[in-house]
């Protein structure tokens, strides 16, 4: 069995909370003023650009962090979605915009994924961005129909094993995010599952809930309602550890592969070239916020387990990140051109 688990390092881990404590003591300032070397904001407003449709996880995680920056600076702190083309629109976008700490960009596993799947880039992920922070997590659910007769996840694996091709499950399109998470757990389980590629979570969720599909590695906002309501059935996370959403579902990894871990997350990146001490000075700010009670709890009462690390341990997370999904896409023979066929609507 192929060990693709997860990297030598884990976010979840890292030590956020002495840094909030000591940022929670510092007085707040007005954006246009310097102290202690501290930079001037930018005196126009910040766009944080989210390569995805409104509505979305990304989306409700920067427009929750954005709404309190905007409190904190006194400078607005705008959203904007520009999706299309699964992300590279709106990154590229950014990656051309001025270096100047006006134009952020809120990335996700697609960041680092889309460098492998496509042969060219009008950009390049490792050269054109300066990592900020990673701002949360959100665990992956592996969901069946409740028809299914499996409650497990050793009992899917002998379920599926036993139909070999027969057995459908959904993403939200090729090469996303969901779509490989399932890829590594068909790696690790030597499993032959067929893909339906949806045009994003939505359709693909809908479709399990109408048992048209019977597996789904969704993102927890996504699936909570459905799994409490008792649409879904949760068989594991696919996150390191357990969510306090869901304390009595095991993982993956607990339950049947030791090793693997496939969770989405979403940062913060600006244009190479921006100012150092701009980078510094938006690290911190974001560490804050996503550390205050009130945010944290906002975040985990929606399925997102708050990060808040450094810019340098984001930069190392995001390398990991890259080398562990160019190994799955390339193990799996998923290729760019799959993602431009059509998909179910």
């Amino acid at each position: 069995m192929m060990n693709l688990g997860k990297p030598n390092m884990s976010f979840h881990r890292m030590p956020v909370v002495p840094i909030a404590l000591a940022l929670l003591s510092l007085p707040m300032l007005p954006s246009h003023v310097s102290a202690q070397g501290a930079p001037s904001l930018p005196a126009k407003q910040i766009r944080v650009i989210v390569a995805l449709a409104p509505g979305g996880g990304t989306d409700v995680v920067t427009r929750i962090v954005a709404s309190r920056l905007t409190e904190i600076w006194g400078t607005p702190v705008i959203v904007e979605n520009r999706a299309g083309a699964g992300q590279i629109i709106g990154t590229e976008f950014v990656a051309r915009a001025p270096p100047d700490g006006t134009t952020l960009l809120a990335v996700t596993p697609a960041h680092v994924i889309n460098a492998t799947l496509h042969e060219k880039l009008p950009y390049r992920w490792d050269r054109d961005f300066v990592p900020i922070v990673n701002m949360a997590a959100t665990a992956n659910v592996l969901v069946v129909h409740p028809s299914l007769p499996v409650k497990t996840t050793k009992e899917l694996i002998a379920l599926v094993r036993s139909r070999p091709g027969q057995m459908h499950y959904g993403s939200s399109g090729v090469g996303g995010a969901s779509h490989l998470a399932f890829e590594l757990f068909n790696a690790m389980a030597s499993l032959d599952l067929v893909h339906v590629p949806y045009k994003g979570g939505p359709p693909a969720v809908q479709d399990v809930l109408a048992g048209q599909i019977s597996l789904l590695m969704g993102n927890m906002p996504s699936v909570l309602q459905h799994v409490r309501s008792g649409r879904m059935r949760p068989l594991a996370i696919a996150s390191s550890k357990r969510s306090p959403l869901l304390p009595e579902v095991p993982t993956v990894a607990e339950s049947a592969l030791p090793g693997y871990e496939a969770a989405n997350w979403n940062g913060l990146v600006a244009p190479a070239g921006v100012p150092q001490d701009l980078v510094i000075r938006y690290n911190a700010d974001v560490v804050r916020v996503v550390t205050e009670p009130a945010i944290r709890e906002r975040l985990s009462s929606s399925g997102f387990d708050p990060i808040g690390d450094t810019s340098a341990q984001f930069s190392a997370y995001l390398k990991a990140e890259f080398q562990r999904w160019a190994t799955v896409i390339r193990l799996r023979g998923i290729r760019a051109e799959q993602a431009r066929r059509s998909a179910v609507a």
